[in-house]
């Protein structure tokens, strides 16, 4: 099996793109997979959700490229920032705030739109099954590349009109890429989550989210105040509750992902 990438993507902030990344991340690990997390979100979320610090690797990975191919012992260097999550099969490369520095960058020198696609075959193959890429909501540039690289796209959506108008947004740069780029993916679902029914705007965004994406629109995610406890606490679903809704829900996920290797 090739390595797949999996993108978590949605224009719009807050709509549980970090927690979706970490949680499908360690369920496939718990499958057996070897899984590498990516963190090209400047505020570093992934590695604090998984309880470690976050760190400036992704900065140096994106920055290997941009004075030509890496070779040798920097080649070698390149490779050791992928660290381990402390959890059997997964691994991450952490971000932080020197992210946003390397995004100006590749932006300023124009940088090819293939330019996070030829980063990531660097850490591609060697029994690795899985790369999931955490991006940011920014517009910037990282996150048109991220999907670029993608086999996948996963999009969360709070039924929110905002959360709802970023994945509007988000199917527009997909069609974008698709059309002028010869982009290959598939945005494989549309994942909502802090999922409340009891509220009136829920209900009503998801009538109109089921009648824009039907049959890509997968089983919610509800709101859980497990899932923000777990972010605080650096542990994921399966390691606080795996019996809880929250992990059954996540499951489904994983679930899927599965079924498209």
């Amino acid at each position: 099996m090739s390595t797949r990438i999996i993108c978590i993507a949605n224009h719009k902030g807050g709509v549980g793109k970090t927690t979706t990344a970490v949680t499908l991340g360690h369920g496939l690990a718990r499958r057996g997979k070897e899984v590498l997390i990516v963190d090209f979100d400047p505020q570093g979320q992934s590695a604090t959700f998984l309880g470690i610090n976050p760190s400036a690797d992704i900065y140096f990975v994106l920055a290997s490229r941009i004075a030509g191919e890496p070779r040798g012992p920097d080649l070698t260097a390149l490779k050791q920032r992928v660290r381990s999550s402390g959890r059997k099969n997964l691994w991450i490369i952490p971000g932080g705030t020197e992210t946003a520095i390397a995004q100006t960058t590749i932006v300023a020198l124009a940088k090819p739109v293939s330019y996070i696609a030829d980063v990531l075959k660097y850490f591609t193959g060697n029994g690795l099954h899985y790369i999931i890429l955490d991006t940011s909501p920014s517009l910037g540039g990282l996150q048109e590349r991220a999907v670029w690289a993608s086999d996948y796209v996963l999009a969360p959506v709070q039924p929110d009109y905002a959360a709802a108008q970023g994945l509007r947004q988000l199917i527009t740069t997909l069609t974008a890429l698709r059309q002028e780029k010869g982009w290959g993916g598939t945005l494989v679902g549309v994942l909502p989550t802090l999922y409340d029914e009891q509220t009136r705007e829920t209900r009503a965004e998801m009538k109109d989210v089921t009648r824009a994406f039907g049959n890509l629109l997968l089983p919610p995610i509800h709101r859980a105040t497990i899932l923000r406890e777990c972010a605080a606490e650096g542990l994921t679903i399966y390691e606080k509750d795996p019996g809880s809704r929250a992990a059954r829900e996540y499951e489904a996920v994983v679930d899927l992902v599965c079924s498209l290797a």
